[in-house]
């Protein structure tokens, strides 16, 4: 196998090494190799195969495969993510949604398509990923939604137990030929009533067809596009930008991988 085909500095891997189970610190029995297991996972979310075109230096395919879903349903995945991403700046937080086509691959999983937060539509197969961004346009979470789902739906889970000052987010849904139509986006009253609970301020810009103009902060919504930026960072993993993974835990799995690459750059 060639050196190339490793991407784990060995200044990441001494942030990583001790979070990952059966770390050499931890207790219990150690895991083997869990190096190359965790670059054998990189591999699929870069290059967005097969697993079982997983190249042999990484070590037998189904073993590797097991493995990651043995941890991408114990959320470990998850839990290095939000250690890796550190404490975000909520100053004011940032939310939108982005279509990800599903490869037809992706379909067949137990419980249907809507139940693994896959959508069908008229350009076929889709996940819509909504996520929240803190001020710098660092990632804090994201929900998986099938395609067609309006991306409001998503905001409660979003926003959960967390303190801000200002919500920024587009007054107008994802406008793609593959879906079935615009969503509601975010410029709705009962979103706009839970943000002054919350006494935050909504940078939303209001639909053309309100009857009561509701004005916003024009030069902070300008800030918006840290949130686009992010998804054109993580798009460049072929495993993100196209869902090959059949259930929402793997692909779920597959953005914190991504995700914990991109806070250790």
């Amino acid at each position: 196998m060639r050196a190339e085909r490793f991407v784990i500095s060995d200044r990441s891997w001494q942030i990583l090494e001790p979070l990952l189970p059966g770390s050499s610190r931890s207790r219990g029995v150690t895991a083997k190799d869990n190096r190359l297991f965790l670059e054998a996972v990189l591999w699929k979310v870069r290059v967005g195969g097969p697993w079982r075109d997983l190249p042999p230096g990484f070590g037998v395919w189904n073993s590797v495969f097991r493995r990651f879903r043995r941890w991408a349903e114990a959320d470990v995945f998850q839990r290095i993510f939000d250690v890796i991403s550190g404490e975000p700046d909520f100053e004011y937080m940032l939310v939108d949604g982005t279509i990800i086509s599903a490869h037809q691959k992706a379909s067949g999983a137990k419980g249907g398509l809507e139940n693994q937060a896959i959508g069908r539509s008229k350009g076929g197969l889709t996940t819509k990923v909504l996520a929240l961004t803190d001020a710098l346009g660092n990632l804090v979470r994201f929900a998986l939604l099938p395609g067609q789902r309006g991306e409001i739906t998503g905001v409660p889970e979003l926003i959960e137990g967390l303190t801000f000052n200002a919500f920024m987010a587009p007054s107008h849904g994802l406008k793609a030929n593959h879906c079935r139509a615009t969503d509601k986006a975010f410029d709705a009253n009962h979103l706009r009533a839970e943000l002054h609970r919350r006494e935050a301020d909504a940078v939303i810009p209001a639909k053309r067809n309100r009857i009561l103009h509701i004005p916003h902060d024009a030069e902070a919504y300008k800030w918006r596009h840290l949130i686009e930026n992010y998804f054109s960072k993580i798009k460049e993993f072929r495993g993100v930008n196209t869902r090959y993974d059949k259930t929402d835990t793997s692909y779920r799995a597959t953005w914190n991988i991504a995700a914990t690459m991109i806070a250790l750059r």
